[in-house]
């Protein structure tokens, strides 16, 4: 959960350090870059590579990357993706913060789809994903409710969604599955891209959502932090 102190920044102090980078077109500030397996998604399971942003420009109530806020280093996109070729693994994924606060993400995912790379970006919903090539795979959170940052979210994302796409809700009560279901319906979600649901980790118990989808027979994926059940809350896997 976020402290009192970091919810109530303003917003130019949430994108402060992207500000003091002073980052050319092609250069990203970056929090962390490491090796693990995928702990969400439909690609649970599969060893990825992870590409941490710094900077996000949203403070949801039960976030859990805070570290990605400030700090970081600048890596120009050739230096990222020899960084990345290193760890020989076909799968990557560009996550935050929030990636694209940041213009050198877009360049990135294009060059790594080029090299032959599957990509995965997971995004708030609250940018557009219009300039995304349509190669890489967009994890779209829709924020709830119980983030505190739905009225945020960037609605017209939905009509533009393609084959490969993923929509996920972090599910903090019924008020947020309620919501959840509601999108899903108003958008057609169901019928084009998987539907992915997590339990809020604090205060959501998991047992209790995955009755919540049982007893409305939906299509929904509930998910679980594989990492977090493999390591724990430890940065860098």
């Amino acid at each position: 959960m976020l402290t009192k102190e970091l919810i109530e920044q303003t917003a130019f102090e949430r994108v402060r350090p992207l500000k003091e980078a002073k980052l050319s077109k092609d250069d990203l500030l970056i929090s962390e870059i490491y090796r693990s397996l995928q702990g969400e998604s439909t690609y649970a399971g599969l060893p990825c590579v992870f590409i941490r942003t710094t900077a996000c420009h949203l403070r949801c109530t039960y976030c859990d990357t805070a570290s990605a806020f400030s700090g970081g280093q600048a890596f120009s996109v050739a230096e990222l993706i020899e960084r990345i070729e290193a760890f020989n693994t076909p799968l990557v994924e560009l996550t935050g913060g929030e990636p694209l606060l940041q213009k050198g993400s877009i360049e990135l995912m294009t060059q790594l789809c080029d090299k032959g790379f599957t990509v995965l970006i997971e995004t708030s919903g609250a940018l557009s994903i219009k300039n995304i090539d349509r190669r890489v795979k967009v994890i779209l959170d829709i924020k709830t409710p119980g983030s505190k940052q739905h009225r945020r979210n960037c609605w017209a994302n939905l009509a533009l969604l393609w084959p490969g796409c993923e929509i996920k809700f972090v599910i903090c009560d019924n008020a947020d599955y309620q919501f959840a279901k509601e999108i899903c319906q108003k958008y057609d979600l169901f019928s084009r891209v998987p539907v992915l649901l997590s339990a809020e980790a604090s205060g959501m118990d998991r047992a209790q959502l995955a009755e919540w989808i049982l007893a409305d027979h939906l299509p929904f994926r509930q998910q679980i932090q594989l990492h977090k059940v493999l390591w724990g809350d430890k940065p860098g896997v």
